[in-house]
Order: structure tokens, then C-alpha cells, then sequence
């Protein structure tokens, strides 16, 4: 009978969810503009092609003066420029709109900076002048340099294989990092995603007055249960919704949008990182929701219960703001007491254990006090469910509730023997 209303609450909880209109025109908000974007993007892409095309081309009529001996007159005039005795000239002439632009390159290009002289044609069409400077440079270096290793080498252009151990075993760098981090991202959209309707999910009943009947026919704790299941299902429907566009973007128009390519082979599914990383979400994810269930079985309206809400997700991202100490000083005091306080503890352990920072004992303790409290969180708001369902008025007392739980316990007690 109680798998039943279990299986009835959660069905009621989830068609009800997804059959309003609110909860598809807020999930499909954020897809619709993400192909928005797309398509701005794309349609941008390719005007911003043609116009590097057409710049391509593009000549800038300059005059210059090279006092370090590397620039030619074969070199500089490919790109428009032509040599001057008398840069001052040139100056005025740039001054008056005569003359496009004016280059003095000096005695030492490497400590000395090239001056550029140009006329305005706006705040992004004037850095063409610079371009053209530094490619009259590099040009006449490449001719300087006869060797091609060598001025691949003078660039940077080499290629680089590294190697590192862990333990006596080949580490998988950033690799091997990335996996478990997803089980943090999953957790940030869960949270923020379905915060408003796990505080929700047991107002409703009380703002429509039918918590009475309900409880005539359900045990409480099945309703929170079946709720809390329903929930994560309807998580998983927002989660696939905003993913599609995602996906269709990098599989088909990748190239398009100018996306980096992601080489997946290079990731690294380790198996211990990625067990406890699913273990530290389902954790968090039970002390949140039970947590925010119980907000809304104390408080009468679904206002109040978002402004208790906002302490929650402040803490929710206290760790981001300690990630680079979390990340280089793992044993810092605030690192520890974020590792162990339970609402800081899934986002800072994760990190941790993406990082490889988080030992096996620390994962046992976090996971089990995560577990722990998100259980106590659970049945304290079936608790304060039962004892709140009624109070459509006012906030309800928690210390009330326990001492109606004490009064209510002996009379049932004599009820019984007699």
C-alpha cells in the first residue's frame, strides 16, 4: 500500500510539474535564447569572414622611416608603405588627412617601441595600423633568419610532450580532472534549477487548504519521499531540455561558430574520483532538498520562503570564491572549515576531489556527515510537514512542534493501555 501512494505521489508531482505552461515557458526560455544566440553568432560569423576577406586585401597607404636597418623598400612596399627622409613631414601630412598613416621604426626594435601615426577611421579599424607595423617586422626578420627552425623557434612554434606521475602511475593531467568536476556542475544546476520548486512543493498544498485530505489518505513521510522523487525527475527533463541546443550547436555548426574542438579521448574516467563525486552529489542533494522542503513546510507563503532562500545559495557559492586558495593550499583553515561545514562541504569537496586534494579518510567523513545530515534534513521536514501542514497564517515555531511531539506522546501511551 505505501509503495502505491508512493508511486502516486510521484506520478501527481511530476504530470502536474510538466503540464504547466509556467514550467515549459521557464525550462524552454534559456534553449530559445541559446538559438538565438547561435544564429546571431552564425549570421555574424560569416559577415565577420567576408570582412577579414575583404581586409585581406587591403592596402594601408603609409610612408616610414627605419632607423634599425631590417625594414626594405621590397619588404615595406608589399604592404602599401613607401620610405621618407623626414618623418616630421610625414607627421603633418598624417595631421592633415593627407596621409594615412606614418611608421618610425627605431634603432632597437626589441627595446625601443615602433611609434604609429595614423588617421582615425575608429576604435577597432585603427588597430589595423599596429598589425601592419608588426608584419613589416616579422617579415623582415623571417628574411634575416635564413633558417625556418630557427624562426619557428623565435616564435614560440614548437610543440611540447609532457609526461607526469602519480603514485608510480602516468597521471592524466587536465584529463583526468574534468570528469569528476561534471558531478559539480550537475549539482550547481539541480540546485539552482529546482531550489524554487523544492520550496515550493509543499506550499502549494497549504496556500490551496487541501493539506487536511491529503494527510487523511498518505503518511508523510511518503508524500516528502515521493515529492523529492518527483523533483529529480523533473530535473532531469530541465537538464536534457538545455543540453539538446548545446550538443546541436558543437555536432553541426561547430565550424560555424568558431567553437573549439574537444578532443574527448584525452579524459580520463578514473574510477575512484568518479564514485565519490557521484556519491558527494547525491549527498549534497539530499541536505539541500531536504533542507529546502523543510523552509517550506515552517513558513505560510511561497514569498517568505524565498527569502529564506538566499542564505542557502550564498553559501552555496562561499567555496567558489576561496577556489584558488581550495585549489593551491588544500590545508588552509578556511579550506578545512569549508570541507567539513555541511552546507559548504559539497561544492568544496568536489573541487577538492577534481583536483586530486581530497584523501580517501576526508571523502568518507564528508560523505558520510553529507548523508547524515541530509537524512536528519529529510525527516525534520517531514516532521515540521506534519506539524506545519495546518498553519496557513504564520511561520511556524520549530520548538512547538517539539513540544506538541512530547505532550502528544504520553497521551498516546495511555491511550493504548486503556
Amino acid at each position: 500500500m505505501a509503495a502505491h501512494n508512493l508511486n502516486t505521489v510521484i506520478g501527481f508531482e511530476f504530470i502536474r510539474t510538466v503540464k504547466k505552461k509556467r514550467f515549459w515557458i521557464t525550462t524552454l526560455a534559456i534553449p530559445v535564447v541559446f538559438a538565438v544566440v547561435l544564429g546571431l553568432s552564425f549570421i555574424s560569423g560569416q559577415s565577420s569572414r567576408a570582412t577579414a576577406d575583404t581586409q585581406k586585401y587591403a592596402q594601408v597607404t603609409f610612408q616610414y622611416t627605419d632607423a634599425s636597418g631590417l625594414v626594405t623598400d621590397a619588404g615595406a612596399s608589399a604592404f602599401g608603405g613607401t620610405r621618407t627622409n623626414d618623418g616630421a613631414v610625414a607627421i603633418a601630412a598624417v595631421r592633415a588627412g593627407t596621409l594615412a598613416a606614418y611608421f618610425a621604426f627605431p634603432a632597437n626594435v626589441a627595446t625601443q617601441p615602433v611609434r604609429v601615426y595614423g588617421t582615425d577611421k575608429g576604435i577597432f579599424a585603427n588597430g589595423t595600423y599596429e598589425a601592419v607595423a608588426r608584419a613589416i617586422l616579422v617579415s623582415a626578420a623571417r628574411q634575416k633568419v635564413s633558417s625556418p627552425q630557427l624562426m619557428a623557434v623565435t616564435q614560440g612554434n614548437v610543440t611540447i610532450t609532457s609526461q607526469t606521475f602519480k603514485g608510480g602511475q602516468i597521471s592524466g593531467g587536465i584529463g583526468e580532472v574534468i570528469p569528476p568536476l561534471l558531478f559539480l556542475a550537475i549539482f550547481y544546476l539541480s540546485i539552482l534549477m529546482l531550489g524554487n520548486q523544492m520550496l515550493s512543493s509543499t506550499l502549494e498544498e497549504k496556500e490551496n487548504r487541501v493539506t487536511e485530505m491529503i494527510l487523511t489518505t498518505l503518511n508523510p513521510t511518503t508524500l516528502i519521499i515521493g515529492k523529492i522523487i518527483a523533483l529529480f525527475m523533473v530535473g532531469l527533463v530541465q537538464m536534457v531540455t538545455f543540453a539538446l541546443p548545446v550538443i546541436i550547436g558543437y555536432l553541426f555548426f561547430r565550424a560555424n561558430l568558431n567553437l573549439p574542438s574537444v578532443d574527448l579521448s584525452h579524459l580520463s574516467l578514473v574510477p575512484g574520483p568518479m564514485i565519490i563525486g557521484a556519491l558527494l552529489l547525491m549527498g549534497g542533494f539530499i541536505l539541500f532538498t531536504g533542507t529546502l522542503v523543510a523552509i517550506g513546510a515552517v513558513v505560510p507563503t511561497v514569498k517568505e520562503a524565498g527569502t529564506a532562500f538566499a542564505p542557502l545559495v550564498i553559501m552555496l557559492f562561499l567555496p567558489v570564491y576561496a577556489v584558488s586558495l581550495i585549489v593551491s593550499d588544500p590545508n588552509a583553515l578556511i579550506v578545512q572549515v569549508f570541507t567539513y561545514f555541511p552546507f559548504t562541504a559539497p561544492v568544496t569537496a568536489m573541487l577538492r576531489n577534481g583536483f586530486g586534494s581530497l584523501n580517501d579518510l576526508q571523502s568518507a567523513i564528508v560523505i558520510t556527515e553529507l548523508f547524515i545530515f541530509g537524512l536528519i534534513a529529510l525527516r525534520l521536514a517531514v516532521h515540521l510537514f506534519r506539524y506545519g501542514s495546518l498553519e496557513y497564517s504564520k511561520k511556524l515555531s520549530i520548538t512547538n512542534t517539539f513540544r506538541r511531539r512530547k505532550r502528544a506522546e504520553p497521551a498516546a501511551v495511555s491511550d493504548r493501555a486503556s
